[in-house]
């Protein structure tokens, strides 16, 4: 499938250069951005409208990209948005934190721009053909 300009995906990295850079790559191949630089901005913003897809940096200040995933799972309206995780710690003990939070996948940082689009698009393909 190839993007669509229907999916939306939220952001949320404390780092604005971060922010920046994955949003120009998703915005290349088609995809809406939506971003949120801490764990409250982004409930604020779900609150409101709800991404088809939703990258979560892990290092953050106050509540950290793990955390706001368990928030994210227990909400009935995010409880089934697609969940990718992207830090630069990497070890076995991160990911697991993390996909026990719920997330749907990992990826480390730093990112490779083929690798970001190969794993959004076959999220949100695995999303829309159930």
């Amino acid at each position: 499938m190839t993007p669509n300009s229907n999916y939306s995906i939220l952001i949320v990295d404390d780092t604005q250069q971060n922010v920046q850079v994955l949003s120009q790559i998703l915005r290349d191949v088609g995809y809406k951005v939506l971003a949120a630089f801490n764990g409250q901005d982004a409930l604020n913003l779900l609150s409101k409208r709800i991404p088809d897809l939703i990258l979560l940096d892990v290092m953050m200040p106050g509540m950290d990209g793990i955390e706001l995933c368990g928030v994210i799972r227990e909400r009935a309206e995010t409880s089934s948005t697609p969940v990718l995780i992207l830090s630069a710690r990497g070890d076995a003990e991160s990911v697991m934190r993390g996909m026990d939070a719920g997330a749907n996948d990992f990826l480390p940082k730093p990112i490779l721009h083929h690798d970001l689009v190969a794993k959004v698009r076959a999220m949100l393909d695995e999303v829309h053909s159930n």
